[in-house]
């Protein structure tokens, strides 16, 4: 298949999300027997496992979605009494269920094609086989919006007239 092949839409009358197509699972494992812990550095025996179930960008040739089943493992810290999980940034957020590349996805067609959230939402189905409610990408655009830029040294920038306007107060001598 090439460029301008024509596919079928394998979702056009479909009424009953029973009867959409079943997600092609890919298997991912982040299952360690042994992690070093994010504060203290000790190297740590793991304690249970879980899995984890992440939204990808589906194939449009075969209509089908994608998902990405994680076996991840939870370790215990005994220096610092903390527990934690597998790193798993490079997949997808913390408590995220959506991948990296869907949240990129998506605030790219908002951001630089300035498209609208309900329409950004109805591309990514069409076009990616990967369903995200609008308000979803609505609180992603904003998040990524409110980072703050730092100023040339590494710190950021104060807020107030001082910080927007460039405007010092200066004490006059009574």
């Amino acid at each position: 298949m090439g460029p301008g092949t024509y596919v079928f839409d394998v979702v056009t009358g479909v009424v009953s999300p029973d009867d959409l197509p079943k997600a092609s699972i890919q298997r991912r494992s982040r299952d360690y027997r042994r992690h070093r812990c994010p504060q203290c550095g000790k190297s740590c025996y793991r304690d249970s496992r879980g899995t984890r179930c992440l939204h990808d960008l589906g194939n449009i040739h075969s209509g089908r979605p994608r998902d990405i089943k994680v076996a991840y493992s939870k370790h215990r810290c005994e220096r610092c009494r903390l527990y934690f999980n597998a790193n798993m940034s490079d997949l997808a957020p913390p408590h995220g269920r959506y991948t990296n590349r869907v949240v990129e996805m998506a605030v790219r067609m908002v951001v630089e094609d300035g498209l609208p959230y309900r329409d950004a939402s109805w591309h990514l189905w069409k076009d990616h086989c990967v369903f995200v409610p609008f308000a979803t990408i609505q609180n992603w655009v904003e998040a990524a919006g409110e980072k703050e830029r730092p100023v040339g040294d590494g710190r950021l920038r104060p807020v107030g007239a001082v910080g927007v306007l460039g405007v010092h107060r200066r004490r006059r001598a009574v």
